[in-house]
């Protein structure tokens, strides 16, 4: 029988993966596909993520997680991701 915690951590884990680099998406947006909050998603992402691109998950105003905050601007920046004021511009990378 499956785990339905282990079951949502790998729905999230498959939709942030398909995320393309220099693209964003949000915790709300990523929720919303699978039927789960945002801080469900979270909670995979900060417990088991480390295997996909978590950092091109962000908070709804474009903001950075506060704990990995400085390490995910800077693997976003990389990815030519635009930023302003520590947020990221979601109107011209938001994804999907």
């Amino acid at each position: 029988m499956s785990d339905p915690v282990q079951d949502v951590d790998e729905a999230v884990f498959d939709v942030v993966e398909r995320i393309p680099p220099g693209r964003v998406s949000t915790y709300g947006a990523i929720g919303e596909l699978i039927g789960i909050g945002p801080r469900r998603v979270a909670r995979a992402l900060s417990t088991g993520g480390a295997a996909v691109p978590w950092y091109r998950v962000v908070r709804a105003d474009g903001s950075a997680a506060g704990p990995v905050r400085v390490r995910q601007l800077e693997l976003l920046a990389a990815e030519g991701v635009p930023v302003r004021d520590g947020r990221v511009v979601l109107s011209a990378v938001r994804w999907p």
